[in-house]
This record gives structure tokens, sequence and C-alpha cells, in this order.
């Protein structure tokens, strides 16, 4: 099986335990300092997950990771909502140290894609319009741009070794990812 159905499979739980506190935190946002704070949550973990990846994502393993939607999107919406990147919530990267392992992250943050035109639509019912930017995706491009990163991903995990890697870290992701929500109601 490949790679990128072995993970939609294997982290399907986390995923969904991931999933409903996200959507509870968007469904409590009323206001542009409500959406500031959850973008927030987004910035200090894609940050420290990007810098986990950095290592091994480079561009002989995913050509065009540079244009992709980096932590840098979700800090420039969140200057464009009059807000700063100070203040963050405590977030931990996954334990990365193979390459294999930063494609299952890459994985997580990538597929979050996915979701993005759902939330900026649920943003615009409490009139947020503005920073987007990060959930707006790849716009039409969206699509190719995941095509072209499961191919990597295929690609890369063809061992059962690889493949335990890869899923191990994408878990590890999406729980550390629910953490730096979970942790900000204490």
């Amino acid at each position: 099986m490949m790679l990128s159905l072995t993970l939609k499979e294997d982290t399907r739980t986390s995923h969904q335990q991931l999933e409903k506190q996200v959507v509870q935190r968007l469904k409590a946002i009323t206001n542009k300092a409500d959406y500031a704070d959850f973008l927030k949550h987004f910035y200090a973990y894609f940050h420290a997950v990007e810098q986990a990846i950095a290592p091994y994502i480079t561009p002989q393993v995913l050509p065009d990771y540079a244009e992709r939607r980096h932590a840098s999107f979700l800090k420039a919406d969140l200057e464009t909502l009059g807000s700063t990147s100070d203040d963050l919530p405590a977030a931990t990267a996954p334990t990365i140290a193979t390459t294999v392992q930063a494609l299952g992250a890459l994985y997580v943050m990538e597929g979050s894609i996915m979701g993005g035109s759902i939330i900026v639509k649920m943003l615009e019912k409490v009139g947020i319009t503005e920073g987007v930017s990060f959930f707006s995706g790849y716009g039409p491009a969206t699509g190719s741009m995941w095509k072209t990163f499961t191919e990597v991903l295929n690609a890369q995990g063809r061992t059962e070794s690889d493949k335990a890697q890869a899923v191990a870290a994408a878990n590890e992701t999406f729980t550390r990812f629910g953490d730096v929500f979970a942790e900000s109601r204490v």
C-alpha cells in the first residue's frame, strides 16, 4: 500500500481528535481578537514543526517546498488583523530524525490545507474576511500541490520501516498540535 494511504488510515483517530479540538475553537470565534488568538496557536505549532523538519525537507526531497504554505503566512495574517506573534502558546514539535519522519509530519501540515476552505467559510459567517491567506491554501492549485506532495511521500516511503516511522511521526504531529490547543485552556 502507498504511504499516503497508509498514513490516512493509520492516523485517522489522531486526525479526528485534533479536528474536533480545532472545530470547537473555531466555533468559539466571535471577533478578530478571538481569531488572532486562534492563529497564534497555529503559528506557534507550524513554526515549531517547520524548524524540526527543516534539515530533512530539502529541495532534493521536495523541490517545491519553498513555494508551499508556511508559518510566515500565519504571521502575516496575524499582522493583517493588527496582532503580533508575541505571547504564543507553548508548542512542542514531534521528534524528527529522518526524512521519512519529516514527511510524516509534513503530511499533517499539508493535509490541513484540505480543510482550509471550510475554515474560511466559518470565519465569513462571523464577519471575518481578513487574515485568511493561510487557510486559503493554494487556491485553485490546491489539488495539484497535494498530488505533488503525495507523489514525493509515496516515493520516499517504500519499506515497512519507512511507513512505520512516517505513521508514528504523523500521529505524534497530530497529538502535539492538539496539545497546543489543550494547554491554552488551562
